[in-house]
């Protein structure tokens, strides 16, 4: 998995704010796309961007196409965050006993 597309992807508050909306269950394009300030082509470009990243699926069902969250490329971008987070905290910790140690 490449966590770089991941991250890119999220980096954009539009992109944010659509998988805030599909955390809540899967929408159609169209309401995705009806609370956001922008048209329905550049939603399209973001929806684009996300799938590259593989953190949505679209299907179709009918005539509309449907938007699902893919949780796991989100769990894996939290897995990285959390590791990153501890090791940090544990060399801080470290510094904290060197510098304890100093004084």
């Amino acid at each position: 998995m490449n966590l770089d597309l991941v991250f890119g992807a999220l980096a954009d508050p539009t992109r944010r704010a659509i998988v805030d909306h599909l955390r809540e269950g899967d929408v159609t394009s169209g309401e995705l796309a009806d609370p956001l300030p922008i048209s329905r082509s550049a939603v399209s470009q973001h929806l684009k961007v996300l799938e590259e990243a593989g953190l949505i699926t679209r299907s179709k069902r009918a005539q509309q196409r449907i938007v699902s969250l893919n949780g796991d490329r989100l769990s894996a971008a939290t897995d990285w965050l959390v590791a990153a987070h501890e090791e940090w905290q544990r060399r801080f910790d470290a510094l904290d006993h060197v510098l304890n140690d100093e004084r």
